[in-house]
This record gives C-alpha cells, structure tokens and sequence, in this order.
C-alpha cells in the first residue's frame, strides 16, 4: 500500500542536495543473534518512529494458502503468553502511542509512532511477539472474520479492483506476483490456524527481521536498547533466500473489462522490469524516464495529452524497483469526454515515441534537479525516513546504495534513458488494460 510513496519521495524531488552527501546517514548493526538494526538520528523533537520487518510477505505463502501473512499480521495483535489477549493495544493506548502493521507481496511491517520516552516500551512489546504469539482459537476465528470482510469489501466497494486484480494476473501469470495480498475469500475461508503459525515460526525469527528506528536517539543507545530487547529472541534458523521464476520477456497479454460502478473508462499498461534485485544498475535510468514521462503536471505525457491535445483527463507513469522479484513499469490514462478508450492507447503510443524523440542531455538535466530537489528535507521527519530506509533495506537494497541514490541519480546521462525506453518498450513483457463503465456502451460519456 505504500509503494507509491517510496515512488514519490524517491524520484520527485533537487539540485541544492549536496553533493555525495549520505541521505540519510544511517547507523547500521548486526544483533547477536542476526536480527539487523538500522538507526536514523534526528533530535529536531523528541518523538520517534520504531518499526519492525519481516521479510515474509504474499509471494512466500504455501500454494492455495493465501492470505496467510495478512490473517498473521492481524493475529500479531491478539496477545503473547506474556502479555495475553487485547492487553498489547490496551498499553499502546494508554502509553499514547499509535501502533499498526501492513502486509505487502514482499514484507510484513509492524510501526509505532510515540514519544521517545516510550521506545524502550514498544521495543519490549514488539520484542514479546516475535517469539511469544499465543492467540486462542476463538481470536482466531474473528480475525479470519474480519480479514474474510475486508476482502469483500475490497473487491465489492472499490470498482477498479476486480480490474486491477486481473491485470496482474495476466501481467505475472505463474508468478507469485500474480497472488493477490488478502487471497481470495475462498482461500481466506479455508485457512487454518496452523497455516499461520507455520508462516510465524518460519519466517518470524531474528534473522529475517529488520528493526528500524528513527527519531530522537543515538545510534548507540538504540544498539543497546535493541540489543537488550531484541538480542535476547532465540536466533532460530535462518531464512532461505527465495528463488523465482524467470519470465519470458516477449510475453504480452490484452485484457477488456466493463465493470458497474466505474464512472470513467482507464488504459493502463504494465510492464516487468528490473528492479533493485535483478538489475541494480539500470533503476536509476528508468527512474529519471518515469518521471520524465509521467510524473506531475509538468511531464511530457501531462503536457500533450492533456493540455495539448485534450486526449485525456489525467496521465501518469510509475517505476517501482523496490521488490525481492522484478520490477514494474506502468503507464495509465484517462480518457477525456468523447474519446474513446482505444483512440486513447493510440495517443498515449504517439504521445511516448514523441517524448523520446524530444529528449536531450538539457531535459535530463532538468528532470533530474526536479527529482533530487526534496531529498534534502526526507531525514527531517522521522516517520518518513523510518518507511523509506525499512522497505528499501527489507527489499534488499544496502545501505550504501540507500545513502547514494541522489549519486547515482546524478549520474544518469540522455542516452542512459534512451536505452532504459528501448529496452522497456522493445524486451519487456507487459500487459494492457481497458476498464469501462458497464451499460455505457464502452464510451466515456
């Protein structure tokens, strides 16, 4: 759910950054049993953001086990041997600290927001679950509830998702990607509560957990205080490192839907591309070209779709490198009234070779000092900064490629980006979508 964000904080934002400074400069260490530590210093408050990853997310769920790392991190609320039943939220609450989780396809992250005087706290309460879950089965069968509800909703309340759903599926096909995070309502019902715990003890263990910490602290009293907290887990065993299929690269799917609800018609095509962990050194590249192409009002699609020629009400693009498989590359579109969907694909086709024929080492430059102009401010509030630094690291990415990125975003040259599109739109296997509004006849009216 926050893919987004690390999209926009990494890659919309400076010229006045310094040069080869660290983004973040962070305090990396290993705790004794394997657990990694990240801490990001900022004493502007005395406040502090405490999360803790688990690299386990939907692609590491057994065959038709679905939405077992969500049900989990659900579950993770439900009490400890120590601290049995709701007694965890009751002393986050009275403690005023604002604690939650998510689930993605990669990770499980679990966050605190509090005043720094309630770290030690939250770490011996985040410290108690990772090895001390104890929910009974009645827990179990009412948060299975509540997941099952969710889904429904998810799928009955939100018009484009039944769309957005089929389109990964024709993009990743026998990919785990291809799972949708929540699992269908079918698996969800049939999950048991062994199916969880399976994931708990597996995956749940000091060496597949990154604990971040940013805000109003030292780097080595939060070593200290992690070490005390944390450090005392049983190490368990470690986590395999999972391997995924390769896919075919000339593999490209077109999907039609007309759907209720949806008041405006959509184009999206999605492509696999490389990301952190297949291919490093070509993200940056494809960064500066997303957000050459499609990011704000001021990029070239923007430009000639809307404001030129009217094709469309709105158009974007979007890079997301930070995944433990590929990556993906998308391009969406509205539809202005009177034109149709298809007419639209045709003009976004036109609208990108003519964005390509335009570009030049000036633009590039330019495009590039846009990006980097906020990652000056991001160490500055430490929720941020915690989100950012955890996700990229649960991802696999170093700390040294963290603290480099505006280096090696100043690095990209125009021919750099005009490799990265070719490639991108000559070797990359993708899929195209059309929703439109049901019984308007496909035309956006």
């Amino acid at each position: 759910m926050k893919k987004t964000f690390i999209a926009v904080c990494l890659t919309c934002l400076f010229s006045a950054f310094p040069v080869s400074a660290k983004l973040f400069d962070i305090a990396e260490y290993t705790l004794s049993n394997g657990a990694r530590l990240l801490v990001v210093e900022n004493h502007k408050a005395p406040i502090a953001k405490h999360m803790v990853w688990y690299r386990v997310g939907a692609v590491d769920e057994k065959p038709g086990k679905g939405g077992a790392a969500h049900l989990l991190e659900h579950l993770m609320f439900r009490g400890t041997k120590n601290v049995p039943g709701s007694e965890l939220n009751r002393i986050m609450q009275v403690n005023g600290i604002d604690g939650n989780a998510f689930t993605s396809r990669d990770y499980t992250a679990y966050h605190q927001s509090l005043d720094i005087s309630r770290l030690e706290l939250a770490m011996a309460l985040e410290a108690d679950r990772m090895h001390n879950l104890d929910f009974s089965d009645e827990a179990f069968a009412a948060e299975r509830d509540i997941v099952f509800q969710e889904r429904k909703q998810v799928v009955e309340n939100q018009p484009l998702s039944s769309f957005s759903e089929a389109l990964q599926q024709n993009l990743w096909q026998t990919h785990p990607y291809a799972r949708p995070v929540t699992g269908t309502e079918e698996e969800i019902l049939n999950l048991t509560k062994e199916d969880v715990m399976d994931i708990y003890r597996r995956y749940y263990v000091p060496a597949n957990a990154v604990i971040v910490i940013s805000g109003d602290i030292e780097a080595k009293t939060a070593y200290r205080l992690a070490e005390k907290y944390y450090g005392a887990v049983p190490a368990g065993e470690k986590v395999a490192l999972k391997s995924f299929p390769v896919l075919n690269p000339t593999a490209k799917s077109h999907l039609q839907m007309q759907l209720p609800r949806v008041e405006l018609p959509r184009v999206v095509r999605r492509y696999i591309v490389d990301s952190y962990n297949t291919g490093a050194d070509n993200i940056y590249a494809l960064s500066v070209l997303s957000a050459y192409l499609g990011e704000g009002d001021t990029s070239e699609l923007y430009k000639e779709l809307v404001v030129k020629r009217k094709k469309a009400l709105a158009v974007s693009s979007s890079y997301d490198y930070a995944s433990r498989s590929y990556g993906t590359f998308s391009l969406s579109a509205v539809p202005a009234r009177g034109i149709s969907a298809e007419e639209l694909q045709i003009a976004l086709d036109e609208a990108v070779a003519n964005a390509l024929d335009d570009l030049d080492g000036k633009k590039v430059e330019k495009i590039k000092n846009k990006m980097l102009a906020g990652l000056v401010y991001l160490k500055d509030n430490p929720f941020d900064a915690a989100y950012i630094v955890g996700s990229l690291y649960a991802i696999g990415m170093t700390k040294e490629d963290i603290e480099n990125y505006a280096d090696n975003i100043r690095a990209v040259t125009a021919e750099d980006v005009k490799k990265a599109a070719f490639r991108l739109l000559n070797g990359s296997a993708f899929a195209e979508g059309t929703v439109k509004p049901l019984g308007r006849g496909g035309e956006n009216e």
